[in-house]
């Protein structure tokens, strides 16, 4: 189970944590344990030599204890040559086979443990039964142990890599006291050792992220991999190395380039503009936003993880005046009274929003804590249209609790980020008041009304010439709800789409120039 939960982290950064990956990686080392317990059984009847079955120990727990220091060494590179050679369920594939690489190997030989130790405790037919109840009893307090202690003891506390030499050391420590106490095979066992420190020694040195230089922290929390980054204009935190940027500080005062600037239309669309919640915090970058230009607004955040919290205190000077919760953000607004005038949904696991976060029932909670006349302001994290997609499922989803004619979209330049704007209208007004609103002259207006910012009034002049209206969902329209939400295979076929297209190029050169064209390309 250690191994499971370090598994899950180990491939997190590289293909996220969503329900589709925990499937992979259960249903990898189920296989892995299953064979082991059939072939354990065979060669424990033709061969019943507890040396056979430490030295199996023995084995595990090395290749357990290299895996934080070369494993994410061969999940790129297994990556790297799927990426140019499958076009379809690449995430899929790949964490498949890396799964597969790294751990199926020790948990194959681990799964022959149990029925070598049935063989050799079992001294006859008439308490066999009760051998087998021990044994199943000691695998379940151990996998109980296994379960909490790396998720609420190690990993916080020192991290995935670490967790994995804790757990593979104390493993090792069974087949060495084994081994020394009857003097055999003392080579293997100084080899074993020797592989251990020096794994010891190097892994904690070497991050997730190895390749950058320039990292200010690097970290974990219970929910995430962590990374904060100094550029020369900015301070970015990643919750995930290979997907983009989860929060931003801008070292001057100004717009980010990245969709918080494109959430900023939220203030100015809604009625009035006196306070605001965010559900999804980060590190506070929408909140800085928002009272750079709108410094009179009460703002409330809400944000499951406390060490992104912590972290956006730290580095990214989040407003000492903006309340954060550290919760869920749909308990947070089931047990909440409050009402605002606008509502940013922020709320991204991964590579997409969680499904209770993207389901009929939860719109309809915001919606009823907005004031009439508020905005609610979705970050959709992918671009990805189409019958089927996962954009036009949350479109669809959403105009079935405020309206189509309430709604407006837009896409945000150079990046995958499309923002979704929901109005709750007033008494006595109608759908086409928000799309009046959005006109270029009558959004620019009320944004310097508002705000008095020159630049915030010619940007939202650019956004509202992006602004595209939402179509009426039809009988054909998927409408997410909480028992039907499949929101990890709609994102996993953005990625999919996402991928096909940043890595065509490389594929037509690999077809054409081999793998020595390919190679220069990427130098």
């Amino acid at each position: 189970m250690a191994a499971e939960l370090g598994a899950s982290r180990l491939l997190a950064p590289y293909f996220s944590s969503s329900q589709i990956v925990w499937t992979i990686i259960i249903g990898t080392i189920m296989i892995a344990l299953a064979l082991g317990a059939v072939f354990g059984g065979r060669w424990a009847d033709k061969d019943p030599n507890p040396d056979k079955l430490y030295m199996r120990i023995m084995v595990a727990a090395v290749w357990i204890a290299l895996i934080p220091l070369v494993g994410k060494y061969l999940i790129l590179i297994i990556s790297g040559l799927l990426i140019v050679t499958v076009s379809t369920n690449f995430l899929i594939i790949a964490a498949f086979i890396s799964c597969a690489i790294i751990f199926v190997p020790p948990l194959f030989l681990l799964g022959t443990v149990t029925a070598g130790l049935n063989k050799f405790a079992t001294t006859s037919l008439e308490d066999n039964a009760s051998v087998v109840g021990r044994l199943s009893a000691c695998n379940t307090i151990g996998s109980i142990l296994g379960t909490f202690l790396p998720t609420f003891v190690t990993i916080p506390a020192v991290g995935t890599f670490v967790s994995f030499l804790i757990f593979s050391g104390a493993l090792l420590v069974i087949p060495l006291v084994y081994f020394i106490s009857i003097k055999a095979h003392r080579v293997a066992c100084a080899v074993s050792a020797v592989i251990f420190v020096i794994t010891s020694c190097v892994s904690p040195l070497t991050g997730f992220a190895f390749w950058e230089t320039n990292l200010a922290y690097e970290g974990e929390s219970i929910y995430n991999y962590l990374q904060v980054k100094n550029l020369s204009d900015r301070t970015i935190l990643s919750t995930n190395v290979l997907f983009g940027v989860q929060s931003v500080t801008m070292k001057e005062p100004g717009l980010t380039g990245m969709y918080y600037d494109t959430a900023l239309a939220a203030p100015a669309l809604a009625d009035k503009a006196d306070s605001a919640l965010i559900l999804g915090m980060g590190t506070g970058t929408y909140a800085r936003q928002l009272k750079q230009y709108y410094p009179d607004m009460t703002i409330t955040g809400v944000e499951i993880d406390q060490k992104i919290t912590d972290l956006a205190g730290r580095y990214f000077s989040e407003p000492s005046d903006v309340p954060v919760s550290t919760y869920d953000g749909r308990a947070w607004l089931a047990a909440s009274h409050d009402s605002y005038d606008v509502i940013m949904v922020d709320a991204y696991q991964d590579i997409t929003i969680p499904f209770q976060m993207s389901s009929i029932e939860f719109f309809s909670m915001v919606r009823e804590h907005l004031n009439p006349g508020g905005v609610m302001v979705v970050n959709m994290n992918m671009v990805s249209d189409g019958q089927g997609s996962i954009n036009e499922a949350l479109s669809d989803t959403i105009a079935s609790v405020f309206g189509a004619g309430n709604m407006l979209t837009a896409d945000v330049p150079n990046t995958t980020n499309r923002e979704l704007f929901a109005k709750k209208s007033s008494a006595g007004q109608s759908a086409s008041d928000m799309k009046q609103v959005a006109k270029a002259d009558r959004l620019r207006q009320r944004t310097y009304a508002r705000t008095s910012s020159s630049e915030l009034q010619w940007y939202m002049e650019k956004v509202a010439g992006r602004f595209t209206a939402v179509p009426q969902p039809d009988s054909s329209s998927t409408i997410l709800t909480d028992d039907k939400a499949p929101v990890e295979v709609l994102g996993m076929r953005a990625i999919d789409q996402i991928i096909a297209q940043e890595a065509g190029p490389y594929r037509e050169i690999l077809q054409k120039e081999g793998i020595g064209g390919l190679l220069r390309a990427v130098q």
